[in-house]
């Protein structure tokens, strides 16, 4: 049996759903807004969260507030089949096309989480899988100009914390050394495979030399394959790990060379099936994989622990607390690995009742 198939014919009834708009400053300088969709019947309710990344579909969604016609019996498997019908973006398309994915996501896992919660059990115990204690690293920029001060102030509350980082063509030798001597570092992250996004990092031939160079342990993710730039990772391919790409199985087979590393933001997969399929896809070839976030305000964040609790807790995962995306550190916030729930529910990283 395969891991979606220990799903699909769960029994799914919807009587209603709903929309919780959500909004916060971040760490990266932007207000971001998240859309958490609720399904509910018989006094339980599946949440999931729309990581759309334009704050006007979140508006549009809200001011709309669509009749999307979604109360019935079903499946799983089912379900994602009438989804096929629903007009998620209300009459257009949005600017990108991965936001179909990502809202697509938002129903399909609060759908799972109902069917789970309605059965009164978990995703774990579904797959009958155990979950683990979570490793995660914090996912920080360094500013304008780049400086240490945030990993530093970072280190000076956690000294035994691990980050992921996304270095950019004004990041000098020297920085790169000062950052590279704290042995902190577990992902570059050089973002060559964004497009037409706030987030673009074109290919640096100087850039990846310094980076490949300066962090030996670190993975390299998704970097820009070039004529000037794909000799650098000679011999590297092993540390190279793919993210924006990876939408599924395909996506996978598509790459440029077999994969070591996948980063796994199931908003990027728009089903269940799709995303388990390609887990699954990777642990029968023994591709490692850890988890990656969006800045999920809501449940989402929950639901990307659950998945790295499953099925990659010891990977550097970018599944953090929501407050390590806040503009400035802070201390309390719960540290690395984060504890396994003993009875959670549903999609949830938490225990019944807390």
């Amino acid at each position: 049996m395969t891991l979606y198939e220990h799903v699909a014919d769960l029994p799914l009834r919807v009587d209603g759903h709903g929309f919780e708009r959500h909004e916060r400053e971040t760490s990266s300088g932007f207000a971001r807004a998240t859309t958490v969709v609720t399904l509910r019947s018989g006094g339980h309710v599946g949440r999931g969260e729309d990581v759309t990344y334009d704050t006007a579909e979140h508006d549009a969604l809200h001011d709309t507030d669509p009749d999307w016609d979604l109360a019935g019996e079903y499946t799983i498997e089912s379900f994602s089949a009438a989804l096929e019908n629903v007009d998620l973006f209300i009459g257009r398309d949005p600017d990108r096309e991965d936001f179909h994915s990502y809202r697509r996501w938002a129903l399909e896992s609060a759908a799972l989480d109902l069917a789970l919660r309605q059965s009164e059990t978990n995703l774990g115990a579904a797959l009958d899988r155990r979950y683990s204690p979570v490793r995660f690293v914090i996912s920080t920029r360094l500013g304008d100009p780049p400086a240490t001060d945030r990993v530093d102030e970072w280190l000076a509350i956690q000294p035994e914390a691990e980050f992921k980082l996304d270095p950019t063509p004004d990041w000098t030798d020297e920085l790169v050394e000062s950052i590279a001597a704290t042995g902190a570092v577990r992902i570059a992250d050089l973002k060559g495979a964004y497009e037409g996004t706030e987030v673009d990092n074109p290919a640096d031939s100087d850039l990846y030399r310094r980076i490949v160079e300066g962090f030996p342990e670190a993975l390299v993710e998704d970097p820009r394959l070039t004529d000037e730039t794909r000799e650098l990772f000679a011999g590297e391919e092993g540390r190279v790990s793919w993210d924006h790409p990876i939408t599924g199985i395909e996506s996978i087979e598509s790459l440029p060379f077999e994969p070591h590393w996948l980063n796994i933001k199931p908003s990027r997969f728009g089903t269940v099936e799709s995303l388990f399929d390609s887990i699954e896809h990777c642990l029968e070839r023994d591709i490692h994989l850890y988890g990656g976030g969006q800045f999920e305000l809501g449940v989402g964040r929950e639901h990307i622990q659950t998945l790295a609790s499953l099925f990659y807790p010891d990977g550097p995962n970018d599944v953090a607390p929501g407050g390590y995306n806040d503009p400035e550190p802070t201390t309390g916030l719960p540290e690395s690995p984060l504890v396994a729930p003993a009875a959670p529910a549903g999609l949830g990283f938490a225990d019944e009742g807390t």
